[in-house]
Parts: structure tokens; sequence; C-alpha cells
């Protein structure tokens, strides 16, 4: 096998150790160092050593079966037997997206185990996973944006051909693959990747430390590093799109930002195999450059995840107002939100003291992703509780219904479908005590700025706290969980089933509001569908007619154009 690996801090030798046998690699232009290595067939171990130092993982390494201090494994792609052939892809703009995490999404956590569920998500009716990051991770336990081997599946999950089998599992019933992959920083255990080249940027800093070097000495390599791997994703595991975490965490000075770079080779690759293929963004920034075309001046991604719409409608349905809930709360942001995803287009945001985001000119509705829950949302609160643990039943049918008549891209998170009682908490694994420590006390020392007792933080190197996370199956046959999911049920068929009911322009949302009366009347021009929910006590809303779904008994229409809707409840209707 021809080997070669990028090592410019590499002063006297690169050589591999395979098989009990040390080969010197021939140093070439721009610091490349290579050779022919009988020893490495698929299925073989090996590690690096530079300049006689330490064995050290490859950067590009395939898999990790002994986890991120070990030595990395030969993969042959081409050797797996995908049953996929037929597969056409799935266009984002008609997709209802659904948040997993192996770990917790099953009793084996494993990518085995999310194929054991893969029927309920098709009766669900959802058209994609997305899983949370997978790649390998210190520990067996984790979320995953720790990683730091980023082209080798996450060995407890079950490795290259275990994630193999999901995906073509999941083709083979109809579904698509979203995988969430993180290029804004590498988690600080078994992050070897300094030690080869500068990958890392003293110029640019993130909340987790050094920024990638995108735009600096050497930044070439990094940057066909960074998109080599988001095209190995999606053509040797057939996985249908990309979340790119954290993008606004990607400072690049260049003339042409990496995530152009990025789309463009995406968009080669899509074209080259007749299958739709897409990036999606996750990013605060609300900028549309992001989801412009080159042509326009922008990135040319396919989406951007729209926190602020769940900001928005969580504050007004719990009345939350800490930390960046402190920016929303109104009914009429609400609205905003509704109609274009951010509320925040360029006015003062007071969370931030500053002016914030710019309008969504001329994007429409599919550019953007939208949740009423998700990993962060709960996981970043201090016991990862629920949208179910804070309001009512009647609330989370309200959140569910705007979800899933709006105009843009829905995101469910596990188990939120049948309104999951477990939590999902932040949980880790890391193997290095002083680490586990220092995660641990940062967590504390973080939600203890916010009023939290220390005893009442979970903590995330607790098995515990891993365990709490995991779903419950059983729950299904509970008479309010199987309501719950009914009505997601429905909700998705009349989106899938009703004309104009999906991903749309802008400007075809018109949302009425009374903000002392608490009540939203929202407009969808093409489908011919109004969304009327009633947060108040009031129960007479103006609205009129034919039901199409409603979360309680249908509501008394009394003429002139007024139903009789209880508090806490939404109906759908045809006009």
């Amino acid at each position: 096998m021809e080997f070669s690996v990028w090592a410019p801090r590499a002063t006297t030798s690169v050589e591999i150790v395979a098989a009990g046998r040390r080969t010197s690699l021939t140093l070439g232009e721009r610091d490349r160092w290579s050779a022919d290595v009988p020893a490495l067939v698929a299925g073989a171990d090996y590690s690096l050593s530079i300049d006689g130092g330490p064995a050290r993982p490859d950067p590009r390494s395939a898999h990790q079966p002994a986890g991120v201090d070990g030595p990395s494994r030969v993969v042959d792609h081409d050797a797996y037997e995908w049953t996929d052939p037929d597969w056409g892809g799935i266009e984002l703009a008609r997709s209802v997206l659904y948040e997993l995490h192996v770990g917790t999404f099953s009793e084996a956590g494993t990518f085995r185990g999310v194929i054991d569920h893969l029927d309920h998500l098709v009766s669900l009716g959802v058209d994609a996973i997305e899983l949370m990051p997978v790649v390998e991770f210190s520990g067996a336990r984790g979320w995953g944006y720790d990683c730091v081997d980023l082209w080798a599946p996450h060995s407890a999950y079950g490795g290259p051909d275990g994630l193999k089998g999901l995906i073509n599992a999941c083709h083979a019933r109809g579904l698509g693959v979203v995988l969430d992959v993180v290029y804004n920083h590498l988690g600080p255990a078994g992050n070897f990747l300094a030690d080869f080249g500068p990958y890392f940027d003293d110029r640019h800093h993130t909340n987790w430390g050094q920024g990638i070097n995108v735009d600096g000495p050497g930044s070439d390599e990094v940057r066909a590093f960074i998109v080599g791997n988001a095209l190995m994703w999606l053509r040797d595991y057939h996985v249908d799109g990309l979340r790119l975490d954290a993008v606004h965490a990607i400072v690049d000075e260049s003339a042409i930002h990496i995530l152009e770079q990025m789309s463009v080779a995406v968009q080669r690759l899509s074209a080259a195999r007749g299958v739709p293929l897409w990036l999606i963004a996750e990013s605060d920034l609300n900028a549309p450059r992001f989801v412009r075309s080159p042509r326009e001046g922008g990135y040319g991604l396919a989406a951007s995840w729209a926190d602020e719409w769940h900001h928005a409608l969580h504050a007004v349905l719990t009345g939350e107002t800490d930390g960046y809930y402190s920016d929303f709360g109104s009914i009429e942001q609400l609205a905003k939100a509704l109609r274009q995803a951010w509320v925040y287009d360029g006015g003062y945001s007071v969370h931030r003291e500053r002016s914030h985001g710019r309008p969504p000119t001329g994007l429409s509705g599919e550019q953007f992703v939208v949740a009423a829950q998700n990993h962060d949302q709960i996981g970043n609160r201090a016991a990862g509780d629920r949208l179910g643990a804070l309001t009512s039943v009647g609330r989370c049918k309200i959140a569910a219904a705007l979800l899933l008549t709006g105009p843009f891209v829905p995101l469910l998170f596990q188990g939120q479908e049948w309104a999951a009682s477990t939590p999902f908490q932040y949980f880790t694994d890391h193997q290095d005590p002083e680490l586990g420590r220092a995660v641990s006390e940062g967590r504390t020392n973080e939600f203890a700025y916010f009023g939290w007792r220390p005893e009442d933080v979970p903590d995330p190197q607790d098995p515990a706290t891993f365990e709490r996370s995991r779903l419950r199956w059983d729950e299904l046959y509970g008479s309010d969980h199987a309501a719950m999911l009914d009505w997601y049920r429905s909700l998705i068929a009349l989106r899938r089933h009703h004309p104009g009911l999906g991903c749309g322009p802008l400007d075809d949302v018109s949302v009425d509001f009374e903000t002392d009366q608490q009540w939203l009347v929202i407009r969808r021009a093409i489908a011919g569908v109004a969304v009327g929910i009633n947060l108040g006590e009031s129960r007479v809303l103006r609205l009129a007619g034919d039901v199409l779904l409603s979360s309680t008994p249908a509501p008394e229409n009394i003429g002139g154009g007024f139903l009789v809707l209880p508090p806490d409840s939404v109906v759908i209707v045809s006009f």
C-alpha cells in the first residue's frame, strides 16, 4: 500500500510502525512523507512515529478500535457490500429531520441499536435521521463534539462497518442520513494533530482554545484535510448531508472561505453521483451569506440552523427569561420568528449588548432548519430537562404544530414525538482523571453562576448521568405518550400530503396576533391553511374554516368568523 502523510513538524524522520516493524518514509514535496508499505493491508494496525517519538494515530485514520490513543487500522472502503445502488437521495426542502444520539437512542447504544428502531421512525413519517457526531472521542460515552479522529467512526458504536450498516438500513427504508461534523475545534484528549503540522493557529481563538488554521501558513493542507473529510463521508459512507457544527467559530480571512470551497466540492460530487448532497450550517450570526450562492457573494450552503425560532417559541411557552432568553418572550417576537426564522435582523440585542444580524432578504423557508427541541437546547440546561418538563402538554402540542406547519425545514429531537420523560444531560467519559475532574468542576461552576447548587448539577463523568439520558422505549405504550405520538404522526402526515404546507417562500406566511389575549393566527397562503393558537384565558378566536386537526375536541364554530378554542390549544383549518 502506498502511504503518505503531511508532517512539516518532522525534522529528521517519520516512521510507520506495523506488524512489529518500522518503515521509514521519504520526504517529498511540500512536507509530504511517503513510502510503499506492504504490511498495510485491510485490517492491519499501525502507528506513526515522528523523529523517533511516541506512537501516534494516523491523522486520517479510518478506524481506532482501541480508542483515541491506540493504533490506527486500515479500512478498505471498496470492500463493503452496499445494497443501496438505486438510492436516489432526498431533497432537504421536502424533509422532516430527526436528530438522535447513537449512545442513548437505544438500550444497546450502538449503530445496530439504532437500526432496531428505524421502523418506528418510518411510521412516524420523518425523512432523514441526523446523527450527533459519531467519530472517535475519548471514552465510550459522550456527545461527540470533543472528537479527535475525524475520519474514524466511534469504535464503541460499531466502527466503520457499523455506520455503513446503519446507513444501508436507512436507505433500504427510504430514510436519508445527515451526519453532524465538527470542524471548528478538536477535543482535548487524544488530539495529536499538532505533532504533525500547523493544524491550529494562535491568531484565532474559540471557546475551546486555538482556532483551526484555515488561512495561515500551511493552511492549504489543513483545508484539504477538512474538505476531504467532508467528501469522504458523502462518498465512502453514502451520507446524504452534513450538519457543520458552529461554523461561526471557523475564522477564515482567505479570499475564498473554506465553507465556499467545501460547498463547491460537494456540489461537484453531487453532480457526479447524480444524487442530492447538501451542507447545513449551525450559526448564530443570522448572516445570509452562509446560504447565499457564491454568485451572490455567499458560501452556497443549503441551509442554516435558526435557533432564534426556538428561543422565541420557548420563551413564550415557558416564561423563561434567563441567559439568552432575555432577548425573547413577547408574542410579537414569536410572530416574527414564525414569518422569517430570525428575530434579530439588525436590531439591538440586550443579551449581546449590541446590534445583531441582518434581514433574510431573498431567502426562502427551505434555507432554515428550525426546532422546538434539539440536543443543545435541552442538554445545555443544567438538568437537561425537556420542554415537557417545563410546560403543559397543551403547549407541547402547540410547539409541534408550529414546527410542522411552518415554511422551514423542521427538526425533531429523539423522543420528542412521544414526550419522552427522560432528560438529555451533558455526559462525558474522559479516561484522564485530571481532565475528567476539570470537566465536572467546570460544569458545576458554570451553573453556580445561575444559582444552581453543586449537588443539583449532574456530574458529566458519572455513568448515571448517561444512563438517565437513555430513551425508554417502553413509554410508547403509556396513554399520554401514545397520544402525543399520534399528534406528531398526524401533523407530519398533514405536512406531507397537503399541497403547499411544506417549505415555501417567507412571504407566503402572515401572522396576526393579540398581545393581551395571547393568541396568534398563522396563515399559509399557498396551502390555504391557517393555524390558530390560544395561549391566554380567552376562549374566542377570530378564525374560520374547515378543521383539519385540533389538539382538543373539535372547536365550536360560533359564527361570524369565530371559533371557541380552549386555553393552551391549537387548531389547524383550511380556508
